[in-house]
């Protein structure tokens, strides 16, 4: 048998790498995390239980490295998701699954923006699926740093978060379409955001966002309004949601890029402006008043944010 049988009969079982140019180019990576309560064994007798990242299995260029406890040993576990190419081109396609098992305490953020960069040629679009589970009891903060989309980029994201009765979650998308200080626009591409959040299968919060620069939708008020970054922040899970929305409307700083509400269990925050800076402190500062509210825990930024 030649190299080139042995190389087609490589690619026909199935095992093509995708490291191609035309339409069919493709590159997946996936992660799959679970996270479970176990007994600290280091501590001392009646201390309390330990979250463990008990599951862990990547494909391609998607991983984690270790867990961290900057809130104790039996505090919070801090996991950062690393995509080492820092960014999605024509063909990717990213999976991320994460399990918080019955009373488990979980930050999942990352190191850096992502980049969404100018699809190719052929118009190549590229995916980020995103599926977080949340048990009886548990608590998962998902916060994400930035997603930059570059002029020209294709995709899809769809995040989706599975809860348990009793579960708790708090977490941000936070999008900026451009690069207005380099003169580079968001002109051209087309995005997709789905969102899909349910309590023991029931939807608490469906919604689907097209951007699409060509569409009157983008610029007209009624729309995006040329606004160049764009964030949801939701919580689910507080005790008294009247008290938080009246404690974050009169302590955040008050300006029409942003409106707080609630809807079915469900706390939401919106922005719609032009400064990512703006949009990161506006989220942070929301997320430091309403962790203690949701977790009986003072917020602790995580240090990746501060490097």
């Amino acid at each position: 048998m030649t190299a080139i049988q042995r190389l087609d009969d490589y690619r026909q079982s199935g095992y093509e790498s995708g490291h191609r140019f035309d339409l069919e180019r493709r590159w997946a990576a996936s992660l799959s995390l679970g996270f479970e309560v176990r007994e600290d064994m280091k501590g001392s007798v009646g201390s309390k239980a330990v979250t463990r990242l008990t599951h862990r299995k990547h494909h391609g260029p998607l991983r984690v490295q270790r867990p961290f406890y900057p809130e104790g040993r039996n505090g919070c576990c801090h996991v950062y998701l690393l995509h080492p190419p820092g960014g999605l081109v024509s063909g990717d396609e990213l999976r991320i699954d994460a399990s918080v098992g019955k009373g488990a305490h979980v930050l999942l953020t990352t190191p850096a923006a992502a980049k969404l960069y100018k699809a190719d040629s052929h118009g190549v679009a590229w995916d980020q699926h995103t599926r977080l589970q949340v048990a009886n009891n548990g608590i998962l903060e998902y916060l994400p740093q930035e997603t930059l989309a570059f002029d020209g980029s294709k995709g899809e994201q769809t995040t989706t978060i599975e809860l348990e009765t009793g579960a708790k979650c708090i977490g941000w998308e936070i999008l900026a379409l451009g690069r207005p200080a380099s003169n580079l626009p968001f002109v051209s591409g087309y995005l997709e955001q789905r969102f899909r959040l349910l309590m023991n299968g029931r939807p608490l919060w469906l919604e689907r966002q097209l951007m699409d620069p060509a569409h009157p939708r983008f610029k007209g008020h009624w729309g995006q309004g040329g606004a160049t970054v764009q964030a949801t922040l939701w919580v689910v899970g507080l005790e008294d949601e009247a008290a938080a929305l009246e404690e974050l409307r009169e302590i955040l700083p008050a300006n029409h890029r942003w409106a707080v509400t609630r809807r079915r269990g469900v706390v939401l925050l919106r922005y719609l402006g032009q400064e990512r800076n703006e949009v990161w402190a506006l989220c942070q500062q929301a997320w430091e008043l309403l962790r203690p509210r949701l977790t009986g825990q003072p917020a602790m930024v995580p240090r990746i944010w501060l490097t």
